[in-house]
């Protein structure tokens, strides 16, 4: 392993500043996903800015009746906590099938939004890869690509994000609470990563030095839910995964609210499904329709077109228990 060296930070503002002291540096969270990555020689950081005891540790209640989640929160005390479980299910049931009990002991909040790719050629040092050697190529287009990206994807890169709980937050309209040299600054989850275009090398909008310090999350729209294919039920990344929020009012569709992950660079806000939900009957065609307008702009490669089928069938399945009167609905979400 390559040497590196290593500061505790004690606030978010020493953080930052230790990073522009150290511009060679990453911040470290719970570790879980970076020092695999140090491990396989992928990421090699000259310091380590541990940032994993900064008293960013807090969920607390925002006046208007949403939530403010601290970077270092931990996955496990997120998907647990009471007003997560109540208030916005699609987060706590991604948290739970996002991995194993022990990685979410670990695992943080701030960190989770940060996880890279685990495409198998960004993973493999001795592999071309556009986003962890830019120019090199991108194999994976004509290579091993089952488990990659059918939306948003460029010839530059077909990798796909891993992380459940940042599906879950942008069907949530989360923001992120930004600090970096300039100051703080707030994205919407929805446009806090990026698709790869000519720079897969840039999973983020983050600018240099910014480290997440928070995300907030609006007063629930609507009930919520998140669900998930994988190839295994223990703890395996995401072939599809589907986040929906959906408010229901006299049979009709009042607000909807979907987000695909396992099919892009980026969570995928489905806004073409959205809109043809909006204003229409609650009932199984409105979603067979508003599914197929979001998927119609699927471009599988040779190995993966069936997640575009996967993709429908499970986002249709999950509006239809949503949009059920709530004494017949079953681990769909919500109060019960």
């Amino acid at each position: 392993m390559k040497p590196f060296g290593y500061v505790r930070a004690g606030t978010p503002v020493e953080a930052v500043e230790a990073w522009a002291a150290h511009p060679d540096a990453h911040y470290l969270g719970g570790g879980t996903n970076l020092v695999d990555l140090m491990k396989l020689g992928v990421e090699t950081p000259g310091t380590l800015i541990d940032v994993s005891r900064l008293p960013l540790d807090t969920v607390a209640d925002t006046p208007g009746g949403g939530l403010t989640v601290g970077a270092a929160v931990r996955n496990s005390d997120l998907a647990a906590h009471r007003a997560v479980r109540d208030r916005y299910p699609a987060l706590s049931q991604a948290l739970l099938a996002g991995a194993s009990g022990q990685l979410r002991n670990i695992a943080t909040t701030g960190g989770n939004l940060l996880q890279r790719t685990r495409c198998p050629y960004f993973q493999d040092t001795d592999k071309p890869c556009n986003k962890r050697r830019p120019g090199s190529g991108c194999p994976a287009r004509d290579g091993v690509h089952r488990d990659l990206a059918v939306l948003g994807h460029s010839e530059h890169c077909v990798a796909t994000h891993p992380s459940d709980m940042a599906v879950a937050l942008t069907a949530l309209d989360a923001t992120v609470v930004l600090l970096g040299p300039d100051g703080e600054r707030t994205v919407p989850a929805a446009d806090f990563h990026r698709l790869p275009g000519e720079r897969p090398q840039q999973d983020t909008v983050l600018r240099p030095g910014e480290l997440i310090t928070a995300v907030e999350l609006p007063p629930p729209a609507g009930m919520s839910a998140y669900r998930k294919a994988r190839d295994r039920a223990s703890y395996a990344f995401a072939l599809v995964s589907v986040a929906a929020v959906l408010d229901v009012r006299g049979g009709r569709v009042r607000a909807a609210a979907l987000a695909f992950g396992g099919v892009a660079h980026r969570p995928w806000r489905a806004r073409a499904a959205e809109e043809v939900l909006r204003g229409a009957p609650a009932t199984r065609d409105s979603f067979e329709r508003a599914a197929a307008a979001e998927l119609d702009l699927a471009r599988p490669l040779r190995d993966n077109s069936f997640k575009v089928p996967m993709a429908r069938r499970l986002a249709v399945s999950m509006l239809t228990g949503l949009a059920q009167p709530a004494p017949t609905r079953r681990g769909q979400g919500g109060r019960r």
